[in-house]
């Protein structure tokens, strides 16, 4: 789902606030030829990305609202104690995905292990048998 395409000449500027949660993706196109002709030309972009309560214009909010001082410091306090609870519980998925990926991993390991060293028996029992009948063969024993 596209949220938002816009197109600019050689320099533009924009603003963009998401109002849902999740992953979003930033493709950047350049359709200048300048590139395919100069070799040595190239291409500046500068990406700014804000997250969080640091997005928020507070004065611009408290003249909107027409808070107080104190009531916009509350406000600022209550969109950082927000912006800590999203970062928890993103640390917490994160901590449980690479929980499940170790276990995932370990047990893996586990059963390799397991099957190399039945490999290494059986192999070993292989050539011992192997070994006997050659022998047995040749005579010597």
């Amino acid at each position: 789902q596209v949220v938002l395409s816009r197109q600019y000449g050689s320099e533009g500027r924009f603003t963009f606030t998401s109002h849902t949660p999740g992953e979003h993706q930033i493709c950047l196109h350049s359709n200048s030829t300048r590139m395919a002709l100069f070799a040595g030309g190239k291409l500046r972009v500068h990406l700014d990305i804000q997250v969080g309560e640091h997005t928020n214009n507070y004065p611009e909010i408290a003249a909107k609202d027409k808070l107080t001082e104190l009531q916009l410091r509350a406000r600022q306090l209550l969109d950082q104690v927000e912006q800590i609870q999203k970062e928890k519980n993103y640390q917490r998925y994160r901590e449980e995905r690479f929980r499940m990926t170790s276990e995932s991993t370990n047990q893996r390991v586990l059963w390799w292990s397991i099957a190399q060293t039945i490999i290494l028996i059986l192999t070993g029992i292989w050539q011992m048998r192997h070994l006997k009948s050659f022998f047995e063969a040749k005579k010597l024993v």
